[in-house]
């Protein structure tokens, strides 16, 4: 594994300045991280996928240690932010890995710029569409994986996120995407990385990663794709088997509940993880 990480800052176009972590040498992955977070707690992909690659795990606009302008926290924005790091970067072909919100950020990047520099796909763990609509039946929700049932669920879900600005009332409000055993100090570690962005634009970027429905643009991929699940997440496993369904030659790996199968196996079951996407991409 690569034992050697490094910060890095990179400029782009309306003077934001993106942080993000990087190991490895090599073809190019970047990781996208989920809701809130920061590359940083992508170590155990960090450390194992820079074996044979460049691994770059992104803070986004006001995430982490990028800078916090006061607009852009819309997934469109986002995925436009991706497209500048990767021009200017100069990377003429780019593996992509969003995790939650991160796929919905590559998902928005295919539907702007179709596979403008991209390689092969991994989406872990990500509803087509996180909330219902309202003329949706039970099965289609569960099919489409909605965590909320409806725009007052959304609402109450966003005054949550606007109320817990520290990480000690974050860490209560994010505990059912990890398993029941995952320790304390590791939740508040996770909570702390959240709050880096501040709640405001944290819970803008939440109603707008929440009210959006994927799945005529996940219809559209032609790239090679593998899709992650979890049937402990908060998003059902139907759900991820469903995207996979829509991709031409698509691999689906659903991780069970006693294999660190929660809405974080990338963190909870690095060795299955890693390796997983370690194979796909070779």
């Amino acid at each position: 594994m690569a034992d050697k990480f490094f910060d890095r800052y990179v400029q782009i176009g309306d003077d934001v300045t993106l942080h993000y972590v990087e190991a490895g040498e090599g073809k190019p992955l970047i990781i996208i991280p989920s809701w809130s977070l920061t590359g940083a707690t992508y170590k155990y992909q960090l450390s194992a996928l820079s074996r044979t690659r460049r691994v770059i795990a992104l803070d986004m606009r006001g995430h982490g240690e990028s800078s916090t302008p006061e607009n852009g926290y819309r997934v469109s924005r986002l995925a436009a932010d991706l497209r500048a790091l990767i021009e200017t970067l100069d990377l003429p072909e780019v593996d992509l890995m969003g995790h939650s919100i991160g796929s919905s950020i590559i998902w928005s990047y295919y539907d702007l710029y179709g596979d403008y520099r991209l390689g092969r796909l991994v989406f872990v763990d990500q509803a087509p569409s996180v909330t219902a609509k309202p003329d949706w039946s039970k099965e289609e929700r569960h099919l489409y994986g909605c965590l909320l049932p409806d725009l007052p669920a959304l609402a109450e879900f966003y005054l949550d996120v606007l109320a817990a600005e520290s990480a000690e009332a974050t860490a209560p409000v994010i505990a059912r995407l990890f398993s029941p055993a995952l320790p304390k100090d590791e939740l508040l570690w996770f909570a702390s990385e959240i709050v880096k962005l501040p709640r405001r634009h944290a819970a803008d970027l939440l109603y707008n990663h929440c009210s959006l429905d994927w799945r005529d643009v996940i219809k559209t991929i032609r790239l090679p794709s593998l899709v992650v699940g979890a049937e402990a997440s908060i998003f059902s496993a139907e759900s991820q088997r469903w995207i996979a369904a829509q991709i031409p030659g698509a691999a689906v790996e659903i991780f069970a509940a006693g294999e660190g199968g929660s809405h974080f196996m990338c963190y909870e079951n690095p060795v299955k993880f890693n390796a997983l996407v370690e194979a796909f991409l070779a």
